[in-house]
């Protein structure tokens, strides 16, 4: 069964009746449905609620916990399903195009903003096409995430006499045994389906580079899924998984964080929004914190694209509202400040880096850099490369390996292969 398929039986379209007028404040009321939720995602959002609200429109707000989104979809699947979408919420990646055949999302009613402000222009064909359905803008990019990232705490490496950044999976796990003998866990983590999948996919791209990884995870080709490349990947994820805390449970990525933050912890393998925490934390870029490439990925850059996608919806008010925030999001000004806060780097090519710190200025060199060959791959961990049945078949198996003690890597690779086919 197809992804769209599988939505469309979460969401029967016979269920749908005409949505109920929403009533308006103001100029009109839009609510939204996401999972920002941290401390930095938070504060990244209030610039987008401050200006919609100074605008006139009301902003009702509908958070939903849980970095990896579950929670939210399930919620927005809910939501649908009655008939009463929220104005916005919080999709990517495929999911939109799914959205998008169920003839749940807006039309045309962000084309005359794209066309107004010059979207065309301002984005990358990359990330225009996934805010397009059907040749329509249905959803407002807001930022790209880099997710191969590996965060330090330089004070951690200088305690265990580690005197320069890993660059490969073998200085990796080098730098993580002399900080385990300093007593410092060397990678924090939370034993989270999603969290898991991000330090595999950070493995994956070291040990296959862009294109093994675009066959595995993108084309989903049977031969890369269960051959000796991806066996190795997941040796290499158990010999990581052994410098994890072994008391680690399903803690909160910004949990993690703050382990590298306070000292507890030496590293990290997380995306730019981990940045969002060491910003609230008044820590500064270079100084208090690194940030490199995973190692072994050097070259290559794994995206997660975040977007508002705008449901239709009959209400005047809140169709206005939607054109509104389309409009804030993809400002100059929007784009900068929301960026410095999330961690992530703009959507919009022509934004002045130099008010941006060093992580996010290599971030934007490397996009650009990495988009120009096979460099640039969409996160399968984070919503871009495939459907949500095949992302929890990773999720799952992935997942059901890191926590067994004897597991075996071959094994693995074959279970991954059959789940991934089973969920295609």
């Amino acid at each position: 069964m197809n992804a769209i398929n599988r939505l469309a039986a979460v969401i029967s379209l016979a269920t749908l009746a005409p949505f109920a007028a929403q009533a308006a404040d103001g100029k009109g009321t839009i609510e939204v449905t996401h999972w920002w939720t941290s401390a930095g995602e938070s504060a990244a959002m209030d610039v987008l609620r401050n200006q919609v609200k100074a605008d006139g429109y009301a902003w009702k707000d509908n958070a939903v916990a849980g970095g990896g989104g579950a929670a939210a979809m399930t919620v927005l699947k809910t939501r649908a399903v009655s008939g009463n979408p929220p104005g916005a919420a919080q999709i990517k990646g495929p999911d939109i195009q799914d959205w998008g055949s169920l003839g749940l999302l807006t039309e045309d009613g962000l084309d005359d903003v794209a066309k107004s402000e010059g979207w065309d222009k301002l984005l990358s064909p990359t990330v225009a096409r996934i805010v397009q359905y059907d040749g329509h803008y249905v959803a407002v990019p807001f930022n790209i995430h880099r997710v191969n990232w590996l965060w330090i705490n330089p004070e951690a490496f200088k305690k265990a006499g580690i005197d320069k950044a890993p660059g490969t999976l073998d200085e990796l796990f080098a730098a993580a045994e002399k900080l385990k003998a300093a007593g410092i866990t060397p990678l924090a983590h939370g034993d989270q389906p999603w969290q898991n999948a991000t330090v595999f996919e950070d493995i994956v791209l070291a040990v296959m580079g862009p294109e093994g990884f675009h066959k595995a995870f993108v084309e989903l080709d049977q031969g890369t899924l269960t051959g000796q490349k991806m066996a190795d990947s997941f040796a290499a994820l158990k010999k990581l998984a052994g410098y994890m805390d072994p008391n680690r449970g399903g803690q909160d990525w910004n949990q993690a964080t703050a382990q590298v933050i306070q000292g507890k912890a030496g590293m990290q393998a997380m995306g730019d929004w981990a940045k969002s925490e060491w910003t609230t934390a008044k820590k500064v870029a270079g100084k208090d914190y690194q940030c490199i490439p995973f190692p072994g990925t050097a070259g290559s850059y794994t995206y997660n694209v975040d977007s508002l996608a705008m449901f239709k919806v009959k209400d005047a008010g809140t169709v206005a509202a939607q054109k509104d925030v389309a409009k804030i999001a993809l400002g100059t000004h929007f784009q900068t400040v929301f960026n410095q806060n999330k961690g992530s780097i703009p959507v919009r090519g022509d934004i002045d880096m130099s008010q941006f710190d060093s992580c996010a200025q290599a971030s934007r060199k490397d996009f650009d850099e990495a988009s120009k060959g096979q460099g640039a791959q969409p996160s399968m961990a984070h919503n871009m490369a495939t459907s949500l049945a095949v992302q929890g078949a990773v999720f799952d198996v992935v997942t059901n390996f890191i926590n067994d003690k004897n597991g075996d890597p071959a094994s693995a690779a074959k279970k991954l292969g059959a789940a991934i086919k089973s969920a295609q």
